[in-house]
């Protein structure tokens, strides 16, 4: 019986690499999206042809618990769930509304919680299972322009190392990856010289790649089970 991972946030980037990750390693999976299903439905079909998988697909916002019930609703068995759903908000936090600040803590954190809350009777159950939050080093360092969504990764990050200690005992593992700057539309917002000027000042002279995230994610799946509650940073050297 092949295994079952969730992927929220997965019609690009970081979620769509971790999607083909685990597909290679034979896992069926289910695929959200907020609003790219064309997009999620093409990913789809070509990993159930490339791998011989099922892949079910859903539309819907994370955020909110009413839609995160009717998705695991349709599931029974739960082995891995990763957490990736996210959106940025740039500028000066007076400038910000009630509405973005609450959109941003939604969709990054709030989400965490509606899927995690479905998961862990279905792990429970198992007796084993897998949780991994796509975080960031913002929720470490914190960024200048960035209070929300900084502010949310942290939310992530104390979330990570709280639901470990609660869920050890039931053969739940439960980490994060603190990513850098990823090449995903979320960074496509800095101008070319400012994309310049950032990698300069990251250690490995380069952004890295959705793939190498996925990577990882895919190396945590198979992690030892006595690894867990850890904040894992890619980040090229940089923080």
């Amino acid at each position: 019986m092949r295994k079952k991972a969730l992927i929220t946030g997965a019609s690009r980037g970081i979620g769509e690499a971790i999607a083909k990750e685990l597909a290679r390693q034979g896992f069926d999976l289910t695929l959200t999206c907020l609003n790219s299903l064309d997009r999620l439905k093409e990913l789809a079909g070509g990993l159930e042809k490339k791998y011989g998988i099922s892949c079910h697909i859903f539309q819907g916002d994370m955020g909110d618990p009413e839609t995160v019930d009717r998705l695991f609703d349709g599931l029974n068995r739960l082995d891995v769930l990763i957490n990736n759903a996210g959106i940025s908000h740039i500028g000066l936090l007076s400038d910000m509304s009630v509405s973005q600040w609450k959109r941003v803590m939604s969709t990054n954190l709030d989400s965490c919680f509606y899927t995690c809350r479905r998961a862990i009777p279905l792990m429970v159950h198992a007796k084993q299972g897998r949780i991994i939050n796509i975080s960031s080093v913002w929720g470490q360092a914190g960024a200048s322009m960035e209070a929300a969504y900084s502010a949310s990764k942290g939310g992530v990050n104390s979330l990570t190392k709280a639901l470990a200690k609660e869920l050890a005992p039931s053969n739940i593992q439960v980490n994060a990856i603190a990513c850098g700057v990823i090449d995903t539309d979320m960074n496509r917002c800095f101008a070319p010289e400012e994309m310049a000027s950032l990698i300069e000042e990251i250690p490995a002279d380069r952004i890295g790649r959705p793939e190498e995230v996925a990577a990882l994610a895919g190396q945590l799946i198979t992690a030892p089970a006595y690894m867990t509650g850890q904040i894992i940073t890619i980040d090229g050297g940089w923080i």
